[in-house]
């Protein structure tokens, strides 16, 4: 689950780490309110939409006091942005950032990320802030500073300071990068997250180590453990197919191709998948309707998948075993019955009962394409598409 902008520098607050004074607001006249509240200086405002990118789209603008946050706030409220993590369609910006700019002296970058191939959490930093760290990674890897933590013991006050000074940080401020390095390990470990990032963390002309943006994500399979968390969710910064099947327990991931997939398990989804691509085709998306689905998840599954409008046809992939092929063929026909399905079904069914999963099938009338294994039904799904 990904946060805000504004969420995420909340939460640096209380770990201890300084941010700009401001407030998010969600019409022209609290925009009004919070730059008056804010002394000197300028005012920045920031669209708060879950993408990066935003000052080169418009979403992050410098004003001079309140009846320019009022107006600035009045254009930005309701514009769609349109951003390279967007896609073309962009996001509607419904809340915004108002806050106290700051005099910046110099941009470092930090975080704390899950390095998976070695099974570790990183600690990250560069003196290259302010930019997308994936551009500095693939362009100056050299740049990437990172700290590996030892489970067992914890981000250690030695690999801390070894960072800070790394980093170059004038002598007087290596205590506070060692704070705040410590302090975002801390808040990492104790909310489960898979992110946490300052970019930039910028020193200021005074020598103040500020957290000029912010960036947390949080592990969902953990969420159970944060009730608190959940309040922090905004939907509407999630695609809306997604959050339907978080509603029914289904595991959903819209992508860019035209074949919709649905399958039981992570694994046979990422085999079923990478067979779609073998052949020449596009998956559309990524559905898990999980080894104990019932035949009414199966019929959600299935109606989410027609939901898009780029799907152009379908393969199920079910290996039977908790769940039973009887069970999905039930689900299958029940939901084909109840709508209108007008695009080519591929089905490929082994495992638990898969002759009256089969036998269900055939005795619906209903015109259902049988694959006899993974290969068979990837080419049969391309076949469909191509005719």
């Amino acid at each position: 689950m990904n946060i805000h902008e504004f969420q995420a520098k909340a939460i640096f607050r209380e770990s201890g780490v300084l941010v700009p004074k401001g407030g998010m607001v969600e019409s022209p006249l609290k925009a009004r309110k919070i730059a008056s509240s804010l002394t000197g200086g300028k005012i920045v405002i920031k669209a708060q939409v879950h993408a990066g990118g935003l000052g080169r789209a418009g979403g992050v603008r410098v004003v001079d006091g309140p009846d320019e946050a009022e107006k600035t706030a009045k254009e930005m409220l309701g514009m769609r942005l349109v951003t390279p993590q967007t896609g073309a369609d962009g996001k509607i910006v419904r809340k915004i950032l108002v806050e106290q700019a700051v005099d910046i002296g110099r941009e470092i970058y930090v975080g704390v990320t899950v390095d998976r191939g070695r099974r570790r959490v990183l600690v990250m930093g560069s003196e290259s802030g302010g930019v997308e760290i994936e551009e500095v990674a693939r362009e100056t890897p050299g740049k990437i500073l990172s700290e590996w933590v030892d489970p067992t013991v914890g981000f250690r006050l030695f690999q801390a300071f070894r960072l800070a000074r790394s980093l170059r940080l004038p002598s007087s401020l290596v205590r506070q990068g060692v704070e705040i390095l410590s302090a975002l390990y801390r808040l990492f470990v104790a909310l489960d997250c898979t992110l946490v990032e300052i970019n930039p963390l910028v020193i200021t002309v005074g020598q103040e180590m500020v957290a000029l943006d912010g960036k947390i994500s949080f592990d969902d399979h953990a969420l159970f453990r944060h009730g608190d968390l959940e309040s922090l969710r905004d939907i509407h910064e999630e695609e809306p197919l997604e959050v339907e099947a978080s509603q029914h327990n289904l595991n959903y991931i819209k992508l860019d191709g035209n074949v919709g997939c649905m399958v039981n398990g992570a694994g046979l989804a990422m085999a079923t998948m990478d067979m779609i691509k073998l052949v020449g085709g596009e998956p559309a998306n990524f559905l898990d309707v999980g080894g104990s689905a019932t035949a009414d998840m199966v019929g959600h599954g299935l109606r989410i998948i027609l939901s898009d409008s780029n799907v152009k046809a379908i393969l199920i992939n079910i290996f039977g075993g908790v769940l039973r092929c009887d069970i999905l063929a039930k689900g299958l026909v029940a939901t084909a019955k109840e709508i209108s399905i007008d695009l080519p079904v591929v089905i490929r069914l082994e495992g638990t009962n898969v002759e009256e999963g089969r036998k269900i099938l055939e005795k619906s009338g209903l015109r259902f394409v049988t694959a006899a294994d993974m290969n068979d039904a990837a080419e049969k799904v391309l076949s469909v598409l191509e005719n």
